[in-house]
C-alpha cells in the first residue's frame, strides 16, 4: 500500500489563495448543483404535455438524474483523490453545464433524459468541494467552511423551489435550464480561476472493475426502490432487481477487499467513526426527504378535505424558502459547537432538533405559519447534522481518501432519500380518503410519515451515540482533535 501523501511546502513566491474566496466559490458551486435538483419539480406534472410522451416515460427525467448521481458520486470522489480534486470538480461542473444546455435546447424526451443524466453526473461537486477545503484551508477555518459547504445542499434545495415555481409560471420552461446553464458556467469559470489544485494526490490505477460493479449494484437497488411502486413491490422486475443488487454488492465487497487500490476502502469504512457516521447520514437523508414530500402535498391539497390548504406551487416554495436560510445560519453555530465539543455532539443535537420538528408537525399542520415553523425547526437540525457529518468523516480517514470518503457519505444520504421516497409513496397510496370520487392521501397518512421521519432522526441520534468521543490536544489526519472526534478510549 502506498504511504499516505502529505502536502509539500509551497516554495513558490506567489501569494497563497484567499480562504474566503475559496469558500465562497465552492459554496456557490454546491448551491448551483443543489438548485439543479429542484429546478425540474414544478414542471414534472406538465412534462407529458410538454414533451408529448406518456407520464411513465417522462418520469425518467427525474429517475435518470437520481441514478446518474448515485453512480457518479463515489467514482468522482475516488478519481479526485487520485488525479486532482479540482480537476474532477471542473469535470463535474462541465457535465452540469452541458447537460443543462442540452435540456434547454430540447423539445422531446430523449435529449431531455440525456441532459438530465449529465446533470446528475455533477453530484460529486459537494464532496469534492469539502475535500478541497480540507487540503487548502487553515485548520481554524475548516469546521465553519465545511459546515457551510455541506449546508449548501439544503440551501439550494430550499431556495430553488420558489425560484423555479415563479419562472415556470411566468416564462417558458426552457428558461429554467438556460438559467442552470449560465449558473453552471459561472461556477466553472470561478473554480477554474480562483480555486487552486490540491497537491494531495494518491495517483495509481483506477479500480475500473470495482467502479462498474458498484455502479451496477446502485442502479439495480435505486431502480427497484424508485420504480417499485409503479411496477409492484412483488413483481418479478422489482424482486429481481433487489436480488441482483444483493448479489452484485456481495461480489463487489469481496473484490474491494482483495484489490490493492480499491474504489472504496472497506476497511476504512468499517472503522466505527466512519461506519456510524455513514449510517447516521442514511437516516438523515430519510428524514430530510420526508419533510420535503409531505409539506408540499399538505399545502396543495384542496381545503375541502379538511386538512389541505389549497395553495399553489409558488406558495409551497415560499413556505420552504426560509428553511434554506435557517440551514445557512445554523452552519456557523454548528461549526462552533464542533470545534469546542466535537462533531459527535453537534450531530446528536441536530438529530434531536429534527425529531422535535417532526413531533411538532404531527400536531401543527393546519396553518401556513405552522408549516413554516416546522420546516425551519427541521432545517436547523439538518444544518447542524450536515455540518457535523463531513467533519466526522475527515477526522477518521487519511488525507489521501478524503474525497472518496466524503462521496460515500453523500451517497448514503442519497440512498436514505430514495428509501424515504419509496416508503412514503407506499404509505400515501395505501392510506387514502375519497374526495369527489378521487382517492387522496388521508390526514393520517401524513402523520404516519411524520412519525417515521421522527423515528429516523431518533435512529440517527442512537447511531451518533456510538461514535467515539473526541479527545483534547492532539490532531488526527491534519484536523484538530476537538473537530476530528477520533479515537475510542480503551
Amino acid at each position: 500500500m502506498p504511504e499516505t501523501p502529505t502536502r509539500p511546502a509551497d516554495t513558490t513566491a506567489s501569494s497563497p489563495p484567499n480562504p474566503n474566496v475559496i469558500v465562497a466559490v465552492l459554496a456557490f458551486a454546491g448551491i448551483v448543483v443543489s438548485l439543479m435538483q429542484t429546478l425540474v419539480i414544478p414542471i414534472v406534472p406538465k412534462l407529458p404535455e410538454l414533451l408529448n410522451a406518456p407520464a411513465s416515460d417522462t418520469a425518467w427525467a427525474v429517475t435518470a438524474t437520481l441514478l446518474a448521481a448515485a453512480v457518479a458520486t463515489p467514482i468522482a470522489g475516488r478519481l479526485g483523490d487520485m488525479y486532482g480534486k479540482r480537476r474532477m470538480l471542473l469535470t463535474s461542473l462541465a457535465m452540469l453545464t452541458i447537460g443543462s444546455a442540452i435540456v434547454a435546447l430540447s423539445d422531446s424526451l430523449n435529449p431531455v433524459i440525456i441532459g438530465r443524466v449529465l446533470q446528475g453526473l455533477s453530484a460529486g461537486v459537494i464532496p469534492l468541494g469539502l475535500s478541497i477545503m480540507r487540503d487548502e484551508l487553515p485548520a481554524d477555518r475548516l469546521a465553519a467552511s465545511t459546515a457551510l459547504m455541506s449546508a449548501s445542499l439544503g440551501i439550494g434545495a430550499a431556495l430553488g423551489l420558489p425560484i423555479a415555481a415563479f419562472v415556470a409560471d411566468n416564462f417558458d420552461w426552457h428558461t429554467l435550464f438556460w438559467a442552470s446553464t449560465v449558473m453552471g458556467a459561472v461556477a466553472l469559470v470561478t473554480v477554474l480561476t480562483l480555486v487552486p489544485e490540491s497537491k494531495v494526490r494518491t495517483g495509481g490505477r483506477f479500480d475500473l472493475i470495482g467502479g462498474l460493479a458498484l455502479a451496477g449494484g446502485l442502479v439495480c437497488l435505486l431502480l427497484a426502490i424508485s420504480k417499485g411502486g409503479d411496477w409492484g413491490w412483488g413483481s418479478g422486475a422489482t424482486l429481481g432487481l433487489f436480488a441482483a443488487a444483493v448479489v452484485i454488492f456481495l461480489a463487489w465487497g469481496l473484490l474491494e477487499l482483495r484489490t490493492t487500490q480499491p474504489l472504496v476502502d472497506l476497511r476504512t469504512t468499517a472503522r466505527p467513526q466512519v461506519l456510524f457516521t455513514n449510517l447516521a447520514g442514511l437516516a438523515f437523508g430519510f428524514s430530510l426527504f420526508a419533510m420535503q414530500l409531505i409539506v408540499p402535498q399538505i399545502l396543495q391539497l384542496p381545503e375541502q378535505t379538511g386538512y389541505g390548504l389549497g395553495e399553489d406551487l409558488l406558495t409551497v416554495g415560499l413556505v420552504l424558502a426560509p428553511q434554506g436560510l435557517i440551514v445557512m445560519f445554523a452552519a456557523p453555530l454548528s461549526s462552533k459547537i464542533s470545534e469546542a465539543k466535537g462533531p459527535k455532539l453537534t450531530l446528536m443535537i441536530g438529530a434531536l432538533i429534527v425529531a422535535a420538528g417532526y413531533a411538532l408537525n404531527i400536531v401543527m399542520m393546519s396553518e401556513i405559519w405552522q408549516l413554516i415553523l416546522v420546516s425551519c425547526v427541521i432545517g436547523a437540525g439538518i444544518g447542524f447534522a450536515y455540518g457535523a457529518l463531513p467533519m466526522l468523516i475527515m477526522g477518521a480517514v487519511p488525507v489521501s481518501e478524503t474525497a472518496a470518503a466524503n462521496a460515500f457519505n453523500t451517497l448514503m444520504r442519497s440512498i436514505g432519500t430514495s428509501i424515504a421516497s419509496a416508503a412514503s409513496g407506499v404509505i400515501l397510496a395505501q392510506m387514502t380518503t375519497d374526495f369527489a370520487g378521487h382517492a387522496l392521501p388521508s390526514e393520517n397518512s401524513f402523520k404516519v410519515i411524520m412519525a417515521i421521519g421522527c423515528g429516523a432522526a431518533l435512529v440517527a441520534l442512537l447511531l451518533a451515540s456510538f461514535l467515539p468521543r473526541h479527545r483534547a490536544g492532539a490532531t488526527e489526519h491534519g484536523i484538530p482533535a476537538a473537530v476530528a472526534a477520533p479515537t475510542q478510549k480503551a
